[in-house]
């Protein structure tokens, strides 16, 4: 059985589409990820799975339970880190986890139990009594996913787990994550706009743009869609021209051309660098930067939007913000 499963799945603010028809499926034991630019409806989607949102449209299934017509065994069956933090920092890591359990019904044998395996789990132990002021940003995280586990959840939804954090403690994180998903055998979906992350922790990606998904595989299959090396050529001057020309050569897959950076897709790229140059200033234009990578999932977003995701990497606006938090009070 599929642990989520949506179908034509909307959602719709006051006339605005901020999900667009999604339809998709994640089977028992994957990890999924939802990645794309802040307010391509990532966390929106994730909402209504979470039976935080009501879907304006279509239907989605958790741990076999329709989110619409059983919201409280949906929220049984699953656990959720939000974007934005949600402990008490008054009390202890212990406290934290304390109240969740108690919100679940959990006796206070279990609780105790189930407490000391997820402090376990995260590396948290020897901090339990700590007040979580005290934390640092990376052993807050850890606890809000040691809350998420301790009632066993079927389905664990994390919204972007490591924003804000610093790259060490995002690695650190990722491990967590992966460990959680490996060994404890929890079906995880999370969303991210860190391409890294997306490419090292997903089995599979869904890339989400203005509510939709523009594509949907492993991320080394997304990959191979663009089928060779990525050489980025940053350019002065009017490179209109040049890229026409470019386009033309048979050895080029795939050229764009955005704002003042051209990206050509070819087989071999460190062979073509000269060229490629040498080309440009008979065209009037000057190289001021050239890179050459394998392609990524930015490459890959950039492939199927026609430009970089960190375009708009800025935060949902205050207003997207504030009908969010409205619908899950309401929701509540």
């Amino acid at each position: 059985m599929d642990a989520i499963r949506a179908e034509g799945l909307v959602k719709m603010f006051d006339g605005f589409t901020a999900v667009d028809r999604i339809s998709f499926a994640v089977e028992e034991g994957e990890l999924f990820g939802l990645l794309g630019p802040n307010g391509a409806g990532k966390t929106t989607t994730i909402n209504m799975l979470a039976t935080l949102l009501r879907p304006t449209a279509g239907t989605a299934l958790v741990a076999g339970v329709d989110v619409a017509r059983d919201r409280d065994a949906v929220r049984r069956a699953i656990g959720i880190v939000f974007q934005e933090p949600a402990l008490d920092g008054r009390l202890t890591g212990r406290e934290n986890l304390e109240f969740h359990t108690m919100m679940y019904g959990l006796g206070k044998a279990e609780r105790r139990r189930r407490i000391d395996e997820v402090l376990a789990l995260v590396e948290l132990t020897d901090k339990a009594s700590t007040p979580v002021d005290k934390y640092s940003g990376g052993m807050k995280r850890r606890l809000e996913i040691a809350r998420g586990l301790t009632h066993r959840p079927k389905v664990l939804f994390l919204d972007e787990p490591t924003l804000g954090l610093d790259a060490q403690t995002r690695r650190h994180i990722w491990d967590y994550v992966r460990k959680l998903n490996k060994d404890a055998g929890v079906t995880i979906i999370l969303t991210t706009h860190y391409m890294e992350e997306a490419d090292f922790l997903c089995d599979r990606v869904a890339i989400m743009d203005h509510g939709r998904f523009v594509a949907l595989d492993t991320p080394s299959r997304l990959k191979d869609i663009l089928g060779g090396d990525v050489v980025s050529l940053e350019l002065e001057g009017d490179a209109t021209a040049f890229r026409d020309a470019v386009g033309r050569l048979d050895w080029i897959k795939r050229a764009k051309l955005h704002e003042d950076v051209l990206s050509l897709t070819m087989e071999k790229g460190e062979r073509r660098i000269a060229e490629l140059v040498m080309m440009a200033q008979q065209h009037g234009v000057a190289v001021a930067c050239v890179n050459l990578h394998k392609p990524s999932l930015e490459d890959v977003f950039l492939h199927f939007t026609g430009r970089p995701i960190r375009e708009q990497e800025a935060g949902p606006s205050e207003r997207n913000r504030a009908m969010i938090m409205h619908q899950r009070r309401r929701a509540a």
